[in-house]
């Protein structure tokens, strides 16, 4: 018959190991009330990973009741030489034994003992009572307690893993002694951690051999006449006293007076009601995501009379989903949406130009959701009919990859009302996911699944062949759609940013679709040329550096090229990694003047040019039509800058001649057509001078002046007629942008190449010169310490959860991220509403003009010839016009056969 189980675990020990590992991320854990939850994340993992599978008959925390015990009455400077307990986990251990019942775990701590003798009392007891004992703990002295019924399991990286030690583990560790012969063994090594002395100058490979010849400490000294006269028996004899003092305080006591008894200890299992509302408390999204998944919180927030709703989910049972699985035989049977419907298509790629529907739903609470594999069914007339009526307000998640794979298909989708993707990201930048599932949690919704839990996680990524698992995961989605905007529009209404959602992002999701439908082409004669020019160029430099070092060797391996320069060679090192010599570009950057150095980096950069841009681009360039088609992301920067991916085409280098190059492979897809670049001139230092109502820099903008020049004459005491040489202007223009990234003194001397003095008197000149700036970003930084984020001019808002972080370094961060958000920002805001007032005047004007990309503060065009004169005239005056700003915005515009020339 087998055994019952006892599970002992270590709460302190337990506790300080899940805080420390996640101490690096101890300020981002915190909760809406400012708790630290950093130990807490980590020990409810081990609680959720160790304790539930393993499903004990009986189980004990134990905790350490303060550190006053019987031990430091002994020995004044026990464990007196810890730090003491970060505030950050003291605050954490009352909610730590919450956690610990409410996982039905029995929670105990003795007044004058350790959690150690605690364990030891109640192993020894159950063991004698017929358990098989096990003991979690992260201090190996609890292997003095292991014996035939009881195992010490060691937790390993913080809790999540844990090494399991039996009989037969000690004695490979210990050279064969027993598990009692440990506290001999830490009598005569003595313990640095707790802070007793042992025998000075005795190791643990001597205590271990001493140990073994003579059983014990008392055996040793009953023997001690024997040991041969030196220096180790000196310190034996003059360490006894020592010696068995340290023993005395290793012994893990077996006999503590604890008060409860065995029957007490019997594990019951999670109280599921008591921790949702704990994990509530917590804002433990994944956690309670996990109950729903379990089945144990269900029911969501329902929207109310005034279309609010709720955000704390319920304890009551899963209201089922009227799911009506469909084919195209059954397309009579579609039910007559009149009103509102969800939309979601799930596709075989998460490339959304070239994925192929493999599941649909369609529909709302009231009249079911038809759901279905069928692509014909997606298709057929009566589908695109809903598809396509406006009056049909429809609920999707992320509306531009619906209207690309529609549109590919024929079906031009209309009616999109919310776009709970980026509903959610204008709520919190922080906080935002790709995945429904994931982001439905994040949004305390928690009846649908992510699809990593649903379809498995890279290889084993698989859309489910059973209908009713993928049917209802998609009908759950469907459900989330419905019931999710209520709750965000609610939030978006009280942060003033409907309209920032309403007539910017939503629209603009539209608009760079079109974008990426019509694509931009590219020459691929033109890059397979540049490629093999670059090819020989890389040849060349490849025989140049093995001329040099005298052999051939890997350029591209940081090893290699180490031992060549510093060894081979003889170069002194500029810095070391653990792995060897760096070879970083701002090292090899500092031996520039080096020949060998001077063509490494030239070898470098071509060959990044050539794998990432020439090989990069000719592998995306689609057979159809010769074109690249970007992936514009509008819920991925916290500024709430664009993104483009597959392939970036904002990355495209601009400041050597070799990256520019790639741009002449950019051109028009019609004869007679020419590129046509739009820029806004210093867009971020214009949104500066508006927002921090600094009077200089707007009287030099309002002059039409060379900002970087002015800015040149007053940092560097110049009179205004006096000339600028190339390099004032460039100093004057890292101090531009520098300050509006917050840049300190090291870093501006750094970029500039001056002393760290003369930046700092740089840095103070500028703000005398510019003192609206100053006063701005000092009220930036104090708004955002305050209320926690910090807002463009169109009310996008950014949290700044590291604000009042005790580390200087992630804090300093925070407070410069304060400063550049509403700079870069608004910058961002600015070419947005530009974007979506161009389109609609081309479309308004029934021009052939096409908008192919945006670059940062550039907009790229496609125009006929006989457009030209037009566009030249209407770009301009309309990007100028985006945004009122109290200095102008300026805009230029360039042609050319292709977007190099464009430039």
């Amino acid at each position: 018959m087998a055994r019952p189980t006892l599970l002992l675990i270590d709460g302190n020990s337990l506790a300080f190991r899940a805080f420390y590992a996640m101490i690096n991320q101890v300020d981002r854990f915190v909760n809406s009330e400012g708790l630290h939850t950093n130990a807490l994340v980590a020990f409810n993992n081990f609680l959720d990973g160790i304790v539930e599978p393993f499903n004990p008959d009986s189980a004990l925390v134990a905790w350490d009741a303060g550190k006053t015990t019987f031990r430091t009455g002994k020995l004044d400077s026990y464990k007196g030489n810890r730090d003491k307990t970060p505030t950050e986990l003291t605050e954490q251990f009352p909610y730590l034994r919450e956690m610990v019942t409410l996982h039905g775990i029995y929670s105990y701590e003795l007044p004058n003992y350790e959690a150690d003798d605690i364990i030891g009392t109640t192993a020894k007891e159950g063991q004698a009572a017929g358990y098989d004992v096990t003991i979690v703990t992260g201090d190996r002295d609890m292997l003095q307690l292991v014996d035939e019924h009881v195992e010490v399991w060691i937790t390993k990286k913080g809790v999540s893993e844990v090494e399991h030690n039996d009989l037969a583990m000690v004695a490979e560790k210990y050279d064969g002694l027993t598990p009692a012969q440990i506290v001999d063994v830490k009598g005569l090594q003595g313990d640095t951690s707790d802070n007793y002395p042992g025998v000075a100058g005795i190791g643990p490979k001597t205590a271990i051999k001493l140990i073994k010849e003579y059983g014990s400490i008392q055996g040793l000294y009953d023997h001690i006449d024997e040991l041969k006269a030196n220096k180790q028996k000196e310190k034996l004899v003059n360490g006894k006293e020592d010696a068995l003092m340290s023993r005395d305080l290793a012994r893990i006591r077996t006999d503590a007076p604890v008060t409860f008894t065995l029957e007490d200890l019997k594990y019951t299992g999670p109280d599921y009601q008591g921790l949702i509302k704990f994990y509530q408390k917590l804002d433990f999204r994944q956690q309670l995501a996990k109950l729903a998944n379990q089945g144990h919180v269900a029911g969501q927030p329902e929207p109310d009379v005034d279309g609010a709703s709720g955000n704390q989910p319920q304890a009551n049972a899963q209201k089922p989903i009227n799911l009506k699985p469909m084919l195209l035989e059954d397309v009579a049977n579609l039910p007559n949406f009149e009103d509102e419907i969800s939309v979601y298509i799930e596709l075989d790629d998460k490339d959304y130009h070239l994925g192929v529907p493999v599941g649909f739903v369609l529909g709302n609470e009231t009249d079911g959701y038809v759901v279905s594999r069928d692509l014909d069914l997606l298709l057929s007339e009566p589908v695109k009919q809903i598809l396509e009526n406006s009056d049909i307000a429809k609920h999707v998640f992320d509306a531009k990859s619906i209207f690309v794979v529609l549109e590919r298909y024929g079906i031009a989708l209309a009616g999109v009302n919310d776009d709970v993707l980026l509903m959610s990201y204008l709520v919190d930048t922080n906080d935002n996911s790709n995945d429904l599932g994931a982001l439905a949690q994040q949004n305390d919704y928690f009846d649908v699944q992510t699809d990593e839990s649903v379809y498995g996680k890279g290889a084993k990524y698989a859309i489910p062949e059973d209908d009713d698992v993928f049917f209802n995961h998609l009908g759950q989605k469907a459900r989330a759609l419905n019931m999710l905007p209520a709750q965000l529009l609610s939030q978006l209404e009280e942060r003033e940013q409907t309209d920032l959602y309403k007539t910017m992002e939503l629209p603009l999701s539209f608009v760079l679709a079109d974008m990426e439908i019509n694509g931009i082409k590219v020459d691929s004669q033109q890059l397979l040329a540049m490629g093999t020019e670059l090819t020989n160029c890389l040849h060349e430099l490849e025989q140049s550096i093995y001329a040099e070092a005298g052999h051939e060797f890997n350029i591209q391996s940081p090893k290699q090229l180490g031992v060549v320069l510093f060894e081979e060679m003889g170069y002194k090192p500029i810095k070391k990694t653990k792995t060897g010599y760096s070879t970083s570009v701002d090292v090899l950057e500092q031996m520039q003047d080096v020949p060998i150095v001077a063509d490494i980096l030239e070898y470098r950069k071509l060959s990044k040019i050539k794998a990432t841009y020439v090989d990069g681009l000719l592998r995306v360039i689609h057979g159809t039509d010769s074109k690249v088609h970007t992936h514009y992301i509008q819920t991925l920067a916290q500024t709430g800058r664009l993104s483009s991916t597959d392939p970036n085409l904002q990355n495209i280098p601009a400041r050597t001649e070799e990256g520019r190059s790639i741009r002449k492979a950019f051109v028009p897809s019609e004869p007679d057509w020419y590129i046509v670049s739009s820029d806004y001139s210093q867009i971020e230092l214009r949104v500066l001078a508006h927002i921090s109502g600094d009077k200089n820099m707007q009287a030099a903008f309002n002059a039409d002046e060379d900002i970087h020049a002015d800015t040149a004459r007053r940092i560097f005491h110049l009179d205004d007629d006096a000339e600028i040489d190339p390099n004032m202007r460039r100093k004057a223009k890292a101090v531009n942008f520098g300050i509006v990234y917050g840049i300190s003194d090291f870093g501006l001397a750094n970029n500039i190449g001056v002393s760290r003095k003369e930046a700092k008197e740089i840095i103070d000149t500028y703000f005398q010169e510019y003192p609206g700036i100053k006063q701005w970003s000092d009220n930036i930084i104090e708004f955002a310490r305050e209320h926690g984020y910090v807002e463009t001019l169109a009310h996008r808002r950014r949290y700044l959860p590291d604000i009042h972080a005790k580390n200087f370094n992630v804090r300093s961060f925070a407070e410069r991220t304060a400063m550049n958000t509403p700079i870069q920002g608004s910058a961002a805001d600015i070419i947005k509403i530009a974007m979506l007032h161009v389109q609609q005047a081309l479309k308004d004007a029934g021009m052939q003009t096409r908008m192919l990309l945006q670059v940062h503060d550039e907009l790229i065009f496609e125009v006929p010839e006989n457009e030209l004169e037009q566009v030249h005239t209407m770009i301009p005056k309309i990007m100028d016009s985006a945004m009122q700003l109290d200095v102008p915005l300026k805009v230029s515009t360039h042609e050319g056969k292709s977007w190099y020339e464009a430039k």
